[in-house]
């Protein structure tokens, strides 16, 4: 299993932090202190006085907590981690109760609340065994975010430095590996939003503002699969401006790079009278990275 926990209805259940499960076991001594040594985890089975009890301390409310997230109750689940830090805020148990509290509020889709929490952990809590899962977690937040190609990229940028930033800091994890994937997802996006504005500048005639959209993508942004649209782009408007020779030009890098792309197909086409265009057939980047997983 991957390292990215997603609520089941939209998008897949992915692992706990560590202290979620290090610390479920450690509930038990506990709970014997208080008569509670045959309760067998499931609040229905306690009799009012003992649910009363576990339900005021740290260790029941944290387990509450718990429970409240395995039956997919995010916000009971909120509440009850406050709760432990509100009413025991020097206990352990409160500092995994803002981690696990943070997770609660971004499987609602809350993200601005799960940030401000995880930037809280962050800071107050640089030595926690999960320190690593919650710049992971504080990245999903901003991933979550990232808007289509056809609108503002803005918050991709800020989604790709906290992957990079988990990538930095922690490079041997599995968190790391999933910042990475995604990185490549957002760069795409990036690259993606800029195809979008040069196709928009090209059908209307605008050749300079087209050059510079492609020439962006062609020059940074080589790793995802726009590049070979941007080449055959930038050989279409060469030879409307009647620019042949930068046309053939552009069209050899993309048939050197990418000899066998349905692109430079079209780009050949384009230049070799006869030559037939590429047919549509060309699976998106998404689509192949999704093959790819799953």
């Amino acid at each position: 299993m991957s390292a990215d926990p997603r609520p089941a209805n939209r998008r897949p259940r992915r692992l706990l932090p560590l202290a979620a499960l290090v610390l479920a076991p450690l509930m038990l001594p506990g709970c014997e202190t208080l008569g509670l040594s045959s309760w067998n985890g499931k609040a229905d089975s306690l009799g009012a006085k003992e649910l009363a009890a576990r339900e005021h301390t740290p260790e029941g409310l944290y387990a509450g907590g718990m429970d409240a997230l395995k039956a997919e109750k995010p916000a009971q689940a909120v509440e009850l981690f406050e709760t432990v830090e509100r009413e025991y805020p020097y206990s352990s148990w409160a500092t995994n109760a803002r981690l696990m509290g943070a997770y609660a509020e971004y499987s609602r889709n809350r993200y601005t609340e799960a940030l401000t929490a995880l930037d809280t952990f962050i800071q107050l809590h640089p030595a926690h065994r999960d320190i690593a899962y919650a710049y992971y977690l504080r990245s999903l937040c901003y991933y979550e975010q990232i808007n289509d190609a056809q609108r503002d990229q803005s918050g991709t940028s800020t989604a790709m430095a906290a992957l990079q930033d988990v990538v930095n800091r922690f490079p041997d994890t599995p968190y790391a590996r999933d910042a990475r994937l995604k990185i490549d997802l957002a760069r795409d996006h990036l690259a993606g939003r800029e195809m979008e504005i040069g196709r928009f500048y090209q059908k209307r005639g605008l050749y300079a503002a087209a050059i510079g959209r492609f020439r962006v993508v062609v020059d940074n942004y080589q790793t995802t699969n726009h590049v070979p649209e941007a080449l055959h782009r930038l050989t279409e408007i060469y030879l409307a401006m009647g620019l042949r020779d930068e046309a053939r030009q552009t069209a050899s890098v993309l048939g050197h790079n990418y000899p066998g792309n349905p692109w430079y197909q079209d780009s050949y086409a384009l230049l070799v009278e006869g030559a037939p265009p590429a047919p549509d057939e060309r699976p998106g980047f998404f689509r192949r990275v999704t093959n790819a997983i799953f």
